[in-house]
């Protein structure tokens, strides 16, 4: 006949019964809920309205950006604007073995895998067990362990546990919520990463491109110098002018091919930093090189709205889901404080012999549940749901920070171009009047109406212009794609512009 434990199998269906009757009660978790923050309202950006346009300029570069109407869509992709096939391509290749995404990436799967493992404790756990052992008894003072009386023998034991804590009150789902906005939070930095990424290819091919052009036109002047003073070295033999005036034109040159080298070592610099953009090591430069005349300035510029600016930033997203996990640990705190109750059951078979370990007479199980509360812990829990409601505030700070920051941004790009335009053909006439002002300055100093000095003064001016206005036009290409960056990128058409790819 088998052995009962009495009134066990009564009070097992009770058992039942209360842990199915608090696992619905759990329907509900303790602790506030999240709610997005109300976020800014409104229909531009700056304190007063934008032009239609910007100023425009007769060159490569000068052309006027127009703003699209407010809320018009970004393109996933939206460095092709530029117009360089080599820049699309070294930005394709940059996503795919830049450090930074893959660990990005990385860091994704890993949040992702933490709430995976974290909603396993939604369900029971089942734990099976095989224990083996070789006894011997004292068999003088003591009562034999066995009925037989054999002092040595084996022991085999084989158990099914199963246990489960039930979520009475949502304390695994708030922490599942709080690991699932810490996952978005990784999903959003890996967004960031990407456009920080592209930003960063444009910019430093921008700027190698600037570099080679400042290079090329001191070598320019350069070589213009040099003839000059070739001839005036003839004109000293002639004795037409002063060997003072000669020295004076050596000075010049001197000094402008004093620049060449600073210049070198930017660019040589700057090809390293866009070679480790791509994930290569200083020796696998690419091929690519870049100039401003094969990179067109985008004239159509987006205009976010600022409600859409909250939604597309990346670094505001993360700002809100860090909001949100924060939100979520204060009910994680609060559902510590509260009973926890436990169900468990395990069922199993002993016998000294492997073979009826389940037979009759040798079969157990339990059944039972288990409720606890902590009367006393020094303040422990009391002061962890304190903290998280301090945790709760200063997320709320860092978020309202993150969102005037990004809307600083915006506006400080927007007024940047409009006055990198204003600047870039400023600095376009000024090239063109030094241009005049040197070639005038040339032929009257053939016909002897001015001195040598006026001259080496125009070939300064010159210079200095087309260098100013090299840099007014890098500035409009950078600042362009900072806008694209300020803007959040178009990140959420990535799909949608791979899709086509494919």
């Amino acid at each position: 006949m088998k052995p009962r434990v009495p009134g066990l199998a009564r009070r097992a269906p009770s058992l039942i019964g209360l842990a199915v009757g608090l696992a619905l009660l759990g329907g509900c978790s303790v602790g506030p809920d999240y709610h997005r923050p109300v976020i800014a309202s409104g229909d531009r950006i700056t304190a007063e309205p934008l032009p239609a346009s910007t100023v425009s300029a007769p060159a490569k570069g000068g052309a006027a950006q127009h703003w699209a109407q407010p809320g018009q869509d970004i393109p996933a992709q939206w460095w092709r604007a530029f117009h360089s096939e080599a820049l699309n391509a070294l930005i394709q290749e940059a996503f795919k073995a830049n450090p930074d995404v893959q660990a990005a990436q990385a860091a994704l799967r890993q949040a992702n895998d933490l709430v995976w493992a974290q909603r396993g404790f939604f369900l029971p756990t089942v734990q099976a067990g095989f224990s083996p052992s070789r006894s011997k008894n004292p068999t003088g003072t003591l009562q034999p362990t066995l009925q037989s009386g054999v002092p040595i023998y084996n022991l085999y034991t084989t158990q099914l546990s199963v246990g489960y804590t039930l979520d009475v009150f949502g304390g695994n789902r708030r922490q599942v919520e709080t690991l699932i906005a810490q996952s978005d939070m990784q999903r959003f930095q890996l967004e960031a990463t990407y456009l920080t990424l592209s930003t960063n290819v444009v910019t430093a091919a921008v700027q190698e491109a600037a570099l080679r052009a400042q290079i090329a036109a001191t070598e320019r002047m350069v070589a213009i110098e040099t003839e000059q003073l070739q001839i005036m070295m003839k004109e000293v033999d002639l004795g037409a002018i002063s060997v003072s005036d000669a020295t004076a034109q050596e000075v010049l040159l001197a000094q402008t091919a004093a620049l060449l080298p600073p210049l070198r070592k930017q660019l040589a610099v700057q090809r390293d930093a866009l070679t480790a953009l791509l994930g290569r090591l200083p020796m696998q430069e690419p091929t690519e090189v870049f100039d401003l005349d094969t990179i067109d300035l985008p004239e159509e510029l987006p205009l976010s709205l600022p409600s859409s600016i909250v939604e597309q930033r990346p670094d505001v997203r993360m700002a809100e889901e860090q909001l949100h996990a924060a939100t979520a640990q204060v009910g994680v705190a609060i559902a510590d404080m509260l009973p926890q109750v436990t169900i468990a059951a395990s069922a199993g078979g002993t016998s000294t012999a492997f073979g009826h370990m389940f037979s009759t007479g040798n079969k157990f199980w339990t059944v039972g549940a288990s409720l606890s509360q902590t009367l006393f812990d020094g303040g422990t829990l009391y002061f962890h749901e304190r903290a998280a409601r301090d945790g709760l505030d200063a997320a709320g700070a860092q978020y309202r920070g993150v969102v005037i920051t990004a809307f600083q941004n915006v506006a400080d790009t927007l007024h940047t171009l409009e006055f990198d335009a204003q600047g870039f053909k400023a600095n376009l006439d000024a090239e063109r009047s030094a241009e005049r002002g040197l070639a005038y300055a040339r032929r009257a100093q053939e016909l002897g109406s001015v001195s040598y000095l006026t001259m080496l003064n125009a070939e300064q001016a010159y210079q200095q212009a087309v260098v100013n206005r090299i840099q007014a036009q890098a500035n409009r290409y950078a600042d362009t794609a900072a806008l694209f960056q300020a803007l959040g990128g178009g990140w959420w058409n990535r799909d949608a512009a791979e899709g086509k790819q494919r």
